[in-house]
């Protein structure tokens, strides 16, 4: 399979997953704009925690379109995507933050149902495939979200989150974040007992962001595979926020998956590009084999090397034209973070 053409039947027939876009607050901020792209009659909108404590886009980015929404997954051909709320902004506020975006997307799928469900399990996501519908699997970026308490993180469980990133770049109550990294800073002792606990419930663990002491404090103990859900190789481009090699080790023992995501300060020091960005996905494939990479955009959050979701297909070409096989291909674009959702919600 190397001809245009085929690489297009390739990227339809495989399953397509996305492990990270901020997406949901992108629509809120610019005015509970649908993830339909479309008006629909007597649609109620409402205003909370978000609008109220970040506000509208300011003027030239509320111009921009959202990079990911329904018509552009369809588009694309992205099946399913990993939408994530990131509530480091919202001071002392965390989890009001996190149900209202919860709130508005819940009210848009249900709006939305014969187009899109959220997935609690990878036979959800392998259904709505089957069915032609999309999937979306509901994300806390930064665990400060469950507000230090097991209680919150099994009600956030139960209303569909099924992943939670332990950090962003500052320090949460379960660890050292990626911007503390010098400190030595690790997991906390909350941590390890919210590392745990996801394990047991069956929730996907995402040290994307976490500080490297942390990071291998959270290899310690997991007895689930792991999510780095937007992160590229150190070796390739020195940006902290990026694995270095014996993570990826690491990451691969524990069978678990990075997410290669479209950050350009992430792809290179200098000259990011799209072809850079492929070299990021050969890197780990050469490194650990094709079990353990995928995509992760960061769409809506700084994934900018591809313009939008519509431009997904490009990734199934360029994995072909550089020798590639359609199953290598296949691993790649979603069955490698459909294997690890599966073994860390099964149910």
């Amino acid at each position: 399979m190397t001809s245009e053409l085929s690489s297009i039947d390739l990227h339809n027939e495989a399953l397509v997953i996305d492990s990270h876009n901020d997406t949901i607050v992108g629509h809120i901020r610019r005015g509970n704009v649908s993830i339909a792209d479309k008006e629909t009659p007597n649609r109620v909108r409402h205003d909370g925690t978000i609008a109220y404590m970040r506000g509208p886009l300011d003027s030239t980015a509320s111009q921009m379109d959202v990079q990911i929404n329904l018509p552009k997954m369809r588009q694309g051909g992205v099946d399913a995507a990993f939408f994530a709320i990131d509530v480091t902004r919202a001071w002392k506020n965390h989890l009001s933050y996190a149900l209202d975006a919860i709130g508005f997307f819940k009210a848009e799928v249900e709006t939305h149902a014969d187009e899109i469900i959220i997935a609690k399990t990878a036979e959800d996501v392998r259904k709505a495939k089957a069915e032609s519908k999309l999937a979306a699997i509901l994300v806390i970026e930064n665990s400060d979200g469950v507000e230090r308490s097991l209680n919150i993180l099994k009600s956030l469980h139960h209303l569909g989150v099924r992943s939670i990133g332990l950090t962003h770049d500052p320090t949460s109550w379960a660890a050292a974040g990626n911007a503390e990294t010098d400190s030595g800073g690790g997991l906390t002792r909350f941590g390890v007992q919210l590392v745990k606990e996801m394990n047991r419930l069956g929730m996907l663990v995402d040290v994307s962001h976490i500080s490297e002491h942390g990071f291998w404090n959270v290899l310690e103990i997991a007895e689930r595979p792991v999510i780095a859900s937007h992160s590229n190789c150190k070796a390739l481009c020195g940006h902290p926020r990026n694995l270095t090699d014996e993570q990826i080790k690491r990451i691969a023992e524990n069978g678990g998956v990075i997410g290669a995501t479209f950050v350009t300060w992430f792809i290179d020091d200098n000259t990011p590009s799209f072809s850079r960005y492929i070299d990021h996905i050969d890197h780990i494939v050469n490194l650990v084999g094709d079990d353990h990479v995928g995509i992760g955009s960061d769409f809506d959050g700084g994934g900018e090397q591809l313009r939008d979701a519509t431009e997904f297909p490009k990734i199934t070409k360029a994995l072909l034209e550089r020798g590639y096989s359609p199953a290598s291909v296949r691993k790649i674009l979603g069955e490698n973070h459909l294997r690890v959702f599966a073994e860390a919600c099964p149910g």
